[in-house]
């Protein structure tokens, strides 16, 4: 079984797992609510996309190395990320709170990604925001005693796991194809690319993430433990053959 097809497997039997209990009644004090909402709100937004700019990506790159699946495999993980928004979203409709559509944040991201048709860029980019998302994710559960919202959460947090396994295997098998030149200043690339980002989600969401108990210095400790897992063991030479 080829690497895309395996993944196809994966998302098709994820879907079918059913980990919110959409019976349970929503309960949140208002000072939660005060806490985490434009948060919330902001990240329901993000997980909304309908991730046009990746199809064109991953249409382009999935011809180019002759793995049609690749496309299905990314067609699927899209509807993954959006069922995290419908979730989301029904749960900010259960408590009376509005969807917005816009917000700086996804803004700056959604014009990054409408120019962007490179598959090795994307690839790192949604690695980047993936890891962030775990700790944003792990920080919202605990910043809430509501069972339905802790529910969404876990739920999401169990899904993105293996979101990142699935990105960075794909980022090895591209960046083995790249000459030695084009590795070395992809090492430095990747690195600034993943800490600038890093940086620019804890100042959008650190009220929120201080609620859940991630100080700064926590913050930035568990993402140079993410950076080590993914963009680094794809650029360390001894460990990118471990696809």
């Amino acid at each position: 079984m080829n690497n895309s097809q395996y993944w196809i497997n994966h998302f098709r039997a994820n879907a079918t797992e059913k980990r919110v209990n959409w019976d349970i009644e929503p309960i949140i004090t208002d000072e939660e609510i005060a806490t985490i909402l434009p948060s919330l709100q902001a990240w329901q937004l993000g997980e909304t996309s309908e991730g046009k700019h990746l199809i064109a990506a991953s249409t382009k790159y999935a011809i180019k190395v002759g793995d049609p699946q690749y496309l299905v495999a990314v067609r699927l993980f899209i509807k993954e990320e959006q069922k995290h928004g419908n979730n989301l979203g029904t749960y900010l409709d259960l408590i009376n709170k509005p969807r917005i559509k816009k917000n700086w944040g996804d803004n700056l991201f959604r014009k990054i990604r409408y120019f962007n048709t490179n598959m090795e860029l994307w690839t790192v980019a949604v690695i980047i925001v993936e890891s962030t998302a775990q700790i944003f994710y792990q920080a919202l559960k605990d910043a809430t005693k509501c069972t339905l919202l802790k529910q969404i959460c876990t739920d999401i947090l169990i899904d993105e796991a293996y979101h990142i396994t699935f990105q960075t295997e794909r980022l090895a098998m591209i960046y083995e194809g790249k000459s030695n030149f084009s590795k070395s200043w992809r090492v430095v690339g990747y690195n600034r690319f993943f800490y600038a980002t890093s940086a620019l989600v804890w100042f959008a969401h650190k009220k929120l993430f201080k609620a859940g108990g991630i100080t700064y210095e926590m913050y930035t400790k568990k993402m140079h433990c993410k950076y080590l897992k993914t963009l680094k063991i794809v650029t360390d030479t001894e460990n990118a053959l471990w696809i």
